[in-house]
């Protein structure tokens, strides 16, 4: 039996993929332990997985409707993540993560848990990194799309050297809000290291690209020996027996209906999305499903001013994503990583609304499909999400590749094959 410790850090769609690989690995004999904040104790002990606490927690980083907003800020959103939550806090997560690996056998990182690998390097324990999507890899031969910088995709057409030439600037800007972290490695008496951002954060010895391959095929300027293991699906808790009851009463009462949710931390300032949800519904005379992520009541008077008959619009604030995107006739989402793994596999059309981060890029990689369309969060209105519906609902095209994908996505069992995979750099390590 061998003791990981997978160390992430975020939001669900950052948690999520952690739970599924641990829970394989239990089911290979293993001893899991998911290193991370304070905030995600309940979703990761509540399946018998062990946790470790890890600074900043939640009273150190507030309100959490307050810091979404900020993390979501169109152009200083990342610089927000980085250089006033994270690094604040690199001693405190050094600390937190060294004690969680003073038995392991082998750490396992996130983009964003940056004093991990330093925690492996210290103590010389086995390490392999992992990435949730495309955009984590900073392909020059297959260029994501940065939502603060979309023009860097533009200058790509001009080819890879000027992308490249521009890039490292925006890689030296970047990299200065890490001095903090850089700081701490040279107290610990380690060697200097890459942008933590970047190059940094990839493991010699094997990174797991936790996506499919639908969304991205290996580039030769990705990070040496990176295997694409698929997408490490998990959805929560199941509904319990009355929400599934209320939820079947609603969906066996009439044709599949549109879905609309935001996710996790979207949903916490949705402004007048589920409103533009309800009203694209009735313009097309077609039943909604609204998984809103918060309290349901505050969108009865929206729907009772737009004339729906009882039934006609369900309101849930929770559902798994799993139980609900397959009945669906098409899926409306935000497109984080693990939102869009779902809506993959459901093998439905989407309509992608992306805000940040790695949304966007997300969104062209669904559209390159032909899954889905895309308008972005700040440019929706019900005008524009009721042609883009009407236009996925009578085009068959968008179904037939959608389940194309969706086959393709179930085929991979990807928190399997990165199970397997680290239970076996655990077994043969190379310090």
């Amino acid at each position: 039996m061998k003791r990981v410790v997978l160390a992430t850090f975020g939001s669900l769609g950052d948690l999520h993929p952690y739970i599924a690989i641990a829970l394989e690995l239990q089911r290979m004999g293993h001893a899991p332990v998911i290193a991370t904040t304070d905030f995600h104790c309940e979703a990761i002990e509540s399946q018998g997985i062990e946790f470790a606490p890890v600074r900043p927690s939640a009273a150190q980083m507030g309100d959490p409707a307050e810091l979404v907003k900020k993390l979501f800020h169109p152009t200083q959103g990342p610089a927000y993540l980085i250089r006033d939550l994270v690094m604040p806090h690199v001693r405190e997560a050094y600390e937190d993560l060294d004690r969680a690996c003073a038995d392991a056998d082998l750490v396992v990182t996130h983009p964003l848990t940056f004093t991990a690998r330093f925690v492996a390097e210290k103590r010389a324990l086995p390490w392999r990194s992992t990435v949730l999507s495309p955009l984590s890899l900073m392909s020059s031969i297959d260029p994501p799309l940065f939502g603060p910088a979309p023009w860097l995709l533009a200058l790509r057409k001009l080819g890879i050297a000027p992308y490249r030439a521009v890039f490292g600037l925006v890689k030296r800007i970047v990299g200065a809000w890490e001095k903090p972290l850089h700081a701490l490695r040279c107290d610990l008496g380690l060697p200097p290291m890459p942008p933590a951002q970047f190059e940094g954060q990839y493991a010699p010895e094997g990174t797991l690209a936790l996506f499919s391959r639908v969304l991205a095929e290996p580039q030769d300027d990705w990070p040496r020996n990176t295997t694409v293991c698929g997408f490490a699906r998990y959805d929560g808790k199941p509904a319990d027996a009355a929400l599934r009851r209320e939820l079947d009463t609603y969906l066996d009462a009439g044709p599949p209906p549109i879905v609309f949710t935001l996710g996790s931390s979207v949903s916490m300032f949705a402004t007048r999305f589920f409103e533009n949800a309800i009203r694209a519904a009735k313009r097309m005379e077609h039943r909604a499903l609204l998984v809103t992520g918060q309290d349901p009541s505050q969108y009865e008077a929206a729907i009772t001013a737009a004339g729906f008959s009882p039934g006609t619009i369900g309101v849930f604030r929770y559902l798994p994503y799993s139980e609900v995107f397959p009945r669906a006739a098409l899926n409306v989402h935000q497109g984080g990583v693990g939102t869009l793994a779902q809506a993959l596999a459901a093998g439905k059309p989407q309509l992608i609304t992306p805000v940040g981060f790695d949304q966007p890029d997300n969104a062209r990689r669904a559209l390159r499909l032909g899954v889905s369309r895309t308008i972005p969060f700040e440019r929706l209105n019900a005008d524009r999400m009721t042609a883009a519906l009407r236009d996925l609902l009578s085009s068959p095209g968008y179904a037939e590749n959608a389940a194309v994908a969706a086959r393709a996505v179930l085929a991979e069992e990807g928190e399997r094959h990165a199970a397997r995979l680290l239970a076996k750099a655990a077994a043969h390590p190379v310090r």
